[in-house]
């Protein structure tokens, strides 16, 4: 079937002039977020440690990256176009604030009155309104004005918050965002997600599961016998069933558990040697490998061979495979996440956003990056005003978040930016790049 003109379309039309007979709709797509300014910014942003608190330890943005090379040669064995599918896995995680889901915590409470905030909609609100690249003819901002098809990939969550699952919480579009996600998913079938979007999410489960666990021992902060400990065997089954996988029961967690132990990829030990930082590569490489094979033949035993796209197909995931990923997702909570000498570090991580909302809510006009000064001046009402500075706060790297609140703390009240730089962060547009 392949993908349709519909599919390549983008929600302000664009004149053919500046379009590259020899591009593809989709490479263009992918230049465009590569170039951005949003995905920079995820290379001061936490993954799971501050970035700058170790040398070995990724950011977003190389977690990102990591994403998009599993995603896209992951996508492209099923038959997906590999330029949506890694588009879809570098936008992931564009609208997460600073320190990461700690920080998105934080803002929830701050927008509990405005419909909330949401990393997944927040991505959509990037992609569409708050990366500048084109606009509509009354001058409303487009953001990077992606294909139809880019954005229903990069979808993870195809509702509004009223629309949620129960107990779910996850949504990918605000009420006052519904226009362009209407337009995104139009005779989308509703409440499912297209086959790049779910590719987009395993891709993206296998390689936080994996590179945590990795970043935990390289720093430190996970010692590998421990995953031979009864004790500690049972306390990440039970993170396991209450985080990650409720459906599977322990029974099932732990004996994925010892599966991955007996396959002799996982190291016994660690001391930072370079023959055991190369034992510990191979790990990673291998579970990756396991984890995307696993899916790939699952789906290909329903689906069969012929390729899939769009809404073809849905990803076949089995269970084994889940409580795997799981086990491993719960192994970086325990030991990391949920260790007692991080609690202090989190509380203050929430107090920095609640505190920057507050002090950027105070005097809008004067405090708020350039570009965000005409939603300020559009918006109708106070709600319509905190977004905006809902805005302002999710897009802070870590540094610049920490570096600002420090200077109030301080007494200096004055922006972080000065005005020449105010006008440059998140408000030019970015190159064409030849598209």
């Amino acid at each position: 079937m392949g993908y349709e003109p519909r599919d390549r379309e983008r929600w302000v039309a664009e004149d053919p002039v500046h379009k590259r007979a020899d591009r593809d709709d989709f490479a263009r797509d992918r230049g465009r977020l590569i170039h951005s300014a949003a995905l920079r910014r995820l290379s001061a942003k936490t993954q799971v440690l501050q970035p700058g608190s170790d040398d070995f330890v990724r950011t977003r943005l190389t977690h990102s990256l990591e994403v998009a090379q599993i995603g896209r040669e992951f996508g492209s064995a099923l038959g997906c176009d590999g330029d949506v599918v890694e588009v879809a896995c570098l936008a992931h995680d564009i609208g997460h604030p600073p320190f990461g889901h700690n920080g998105e915590s934080a803002l929830a409470q701050v927008a509990a009155g405005i419909g909330g905030f949401e990393g997944n909609a927040q991505t959509l609100r990037v992609l569409t309104r708050l990366e500048a690249k084109r606009f509509h003819p009354d001058g409303r901002s487009a953001g990077l004005n992606l294909t139809r098809a880019s954005l229903d990939a990069a979808t993870k969550y195809p509702w509004r918050s009223a629309d949620a699952p129960e107990g779910s919480g996850k949504f990918g579009a605000y009420d006052d965002d519904l226009d362009v996600f209407g337009w995104i998913r139009q005779d989308a079938p509703d409440g499912r997600r297209c086959l790049e979007a779910e590719v987009m999410d395993w891709s993206d489960d296998v390689a936080y599961s994996v590179h945590d666990v990795e970043d935990a021992v390289a720093s430190g902060l996970l010692d590998l016998r421990a995953l031979r400990d009864p004790g500690d065997v049972d306390a990440v089954v039970t993170v396991a069933g209450e985080a990650y996988a409720p459906d599977l029961g322990a029974d099932a967690l732990g004996a994925a558990l010892e599966r991955l132990l007996a396959t002799g990829c996982v190291p016994a030990s660690f001391d930072g040697s370079r023959r055991d930082l190369a034992a510990l590569k191979d790990m990673t490489s291998r579970l990756v490998g396991r984890f995307v094979q696993a899916v790939e033949e699952a789906t290909r035993a329903v689906h069969g061979p012929a390729p899939l796209r769009r809404y073809e197909a849905d990803l076949v995931v089995p269970d084994t495979a889940r409580a795997e990923v799981a086990v491993l997702k719960a192994v970086a909570a325990h030991f990391v996440m949920r260790a007692d000498a991080r609690a202090e570090v989190y509380a203050h991580q929430r107090e920095v956003v609640r505190d920057l909302a507050t002090w950027f809510a105070q005097d809008p006009p004067a405090r708020l990056d350039a570009d965000l000064l005409p939603d300020l001046a559009a918006a109708g009402d106070e709600a319509g005003r905190l977004r905006v500075v809902v805005d302002q706060v999710a897009s802070l790297t870590d540094t610049r978040a920490i570096e600002l609140h420090a200077r109030i703390a301080s007494g200096d009240c004055s922006p972080l930016t000065s005005k020449a730089r105010r006008g440059v962060i998140g408000a030019q547009p970015e190159p064409d790049e030849g598209d």
